[in-house]
Order: structure tokens, then sequence, then C-alpha cells
């Protein structure tokens, strides 16, 4: 019985750390410069003055970050008036960046897509596990990360994104 108490104990206080997490920063992120798809760069603290930004880090051979990019796409453009930004962070290698352009073209999707061929911020930002999905505030500090994908898993994501959304509306 004693066991089962210790083991309650423990949960109950694993879930309120966890929950706990949701309002608290998870550090500041730095500065990284953004090659875009389109030829064009720009850095993320250039994109954090419209708003909030998401960003995700993915490859066109991984299948659940092909699976939530549709999602992330719908954000994108439902909260775009709210400030929020969705980044693609591409990992393939410098090979492969005509089927990067060929799938983001046939999907139509308007999120910004950069390209990181030589993972240079992904390592910077611990993105090597994909889809690797990091909520950065204005202020560059880090609300919400998340590694993987599974079907359902985008009704959190657009709860963290409404709640940060939220939380400035209030500011």
């Amino acid at each position: 019985m004693k066991k089962i108490k210790l083991i309650i104990l423990i949960l109950s206080f694993n879930m309120i750390s966890i929950y706990s997490q949701d309002n608290v920063s998870l550090g500041k992120i730095p500065n990284i410069d953004l090659k875009l798809l389109n030829g064009k760069k720009t850095t993320l603290y250039k994109l954090l003055k419209t708003g909030p930004v998401l960003l995700d880090f993915w490859a066109t051979w991984c299948k659940p970050c092909k699976q939530v990019m549709k999602h992330l796409n719908k954000y994108h453009n439902d909260y775009k008036n709210q400030g929020l930004t969705v980044v693609m962070i591409n990992q393939d290698t410098p090979r492969s960046l005509g089927k990067v352009k060929a799938y983001i073209n046939s999907k139509g999707y308007d999120f910004l897509v950069s390209i990181d061929p030589n993972q240079q911020i992904s390592k910077k930002l611990n993105g090597q596990i994909m889809p690797n999905l990091i909520l950065v505030n204005k202020d560059a500090t880090v609300k919400w990360r998340h590694q993987g994908y599974m079907p359902g898993e985008e009704l959190e994501i657009k709860e963290q994104i409404e709640s940060l959304l939220l939380s400035l509306k209030k500011d």
C-alpha cells in the first residue's frame, strides 16, 4: 500500500511539473540566419518583430514531418493576422534541394521554408530529431518544444499557439 501511495505521489508531482511548464520560458533562442527556399535571407529576430515564430525541422524523407505540415500550414494561415509565422527548416542534403522545392510547390504551402543542408541550425538549436517544433515568443524566449509527431498531436500544437497568442493580447 505504501508503494502505491508513493507511486501516486511521484506521478502527481510529475504531472504538476509538466503542466507548470506551460507558462515558464525554456530559455532564450539565439538569433539565427535563415536562407529561404526562394533565395532570400532573413534572421529569426527580424521575423520575431511581427510576432511569435513556430520553427519546425523537417526532411523530405521524414513521413511524420510531412504529416504535420498540412496542420502547420493551416496554423500559419489562421494566425498570421495575429503575428504568427511558421518557418519550416529543411534538413535535406544539398543534392536533394530540388526535391524540397518540388514538394513544397506541389502542396501549395504558404509558410516560410528555410534550408539548412549542413545542419548548422539544427545543431545550434538541438533540432536533429524530426519533426522538431520550437515555439518562440516575440522576446526570443522558447515557450514550447515538441519532438516527433503522431496524428492527434496537432491539437496540442494549436493549443500552444493559441495560449501564446492569448498571453500576448493580455500584455
